[in-house]
């Protein structure tokens, strides 16, 4: 039989882990409530049918369940920890919340802002980046900071001091690469313009731009143009497109899409 101490010392990881799980969910009822409803900057798949406003909402909504579930998972570790230890550290759950909230939005601007592309942070700005790494400084790096202070102060154990450690390298290595996320000077840029846009309208907004046409797909909506200055780029977004990316290279692809 395990004794008394052996389970005390188990209990900060198991608390920790509980906080993790909740800040998470609770980073996901802070995006969805603040920027899918009462801003609508975006939804959860403003990039796939962005005009069902039905589909949106549905998807808004399943978001929302699974972050009740995520919840309801860290209720019950949360539980589970105190029930095992009445002296658990307040301290250190709040990192353990701040951490998972941090790593919340890490995660949703990595992996559904930059690489699945089904959103940003702005839906109407001409340069998304620039949004979605002011929402990473402010509701990511800024709580994993707090986090990782809160944890030294309070002694946290190593494993979860370390984990916060890890999400906060995760944090500065992404945003390190972000410098990438450009289109190459003097290369071509695609862009592809709302369904239903008329190629006259589609011609205009190439005109506008000073862009020279170097191929168009049968709808008329997606182009492959080349600009003499790329940095304006981003100006398409005013005449209806909702990807505008530079061709050339690896991090191009990811450049300036917009949900």
């Amino acid at each position: 039989m395990r004794s008394k101490t052996a389970l005390q010392e188990r209990d900060p990881p198991r608390l920790s882990a509980a906080g993790l799980v909740l800040g998470v969910s609770l980073g996901g009822f802070f995006d969805g409530i603040l920027l899918h409803q009462i801003l609508q900057w975006h939804h959860l798949l403003s990039a796939i049918r962005p005009q069902d406003a039905r589909f949106q909402v549905a998807a808004d909504g399943y978001f929302h369940a699974l972050m009740y579930l995520v919840a309801g998972a860290g209720l019950w570790m949360l539980w589970r920890a105190q029930r095992r230890s009445a002296g658990s550290s307040g301290r250190s759950l709040a990192a353990s919340l701040l951490a998972g909230f941090g790593a919340w939005n890490v995660a949703d601007i990595v992996l559904f802002h930059w690489l699945a592309g089904i959103h940003r942070v702005r839906l109407d700005v001409p340069d998304p980046l620039f949004w979605d790494l002011g929402w990473l400084a402010v509701f990511a790096l800024a709580p994993l900071a707090a986090a990782w202070a809160l944890a030294r102060s309070g002694g946290a154990p190593p494993r979860a001091g370390g984990a916060m450690a890890a999400s906060i390298a995760a944090l500065l290595t992404v945003g390190a690469g972000a410098a990438s996320l450009r289109p190459a000077d003097g290369d071509t840029t695609a862009v592809l313009f709302r369904p239903g846009t008329s190629q006259a309208a589609v011609m205009n907004a190439l005109v506008g731009q000073g862009a020279r046409l170097v191929w168009m797909d049968a709808s008329g909506e997606l182009v492959i143009v080349q600009l003499d200055e790329p940095a304006r780029a981003p100006a398409f977004y005013r005449d209806g497109a909702i990807l505008v990316t530079g061709a050339g290279g690896a991090g191009g692809c990811l450049s300036y899409l917009k949900t």
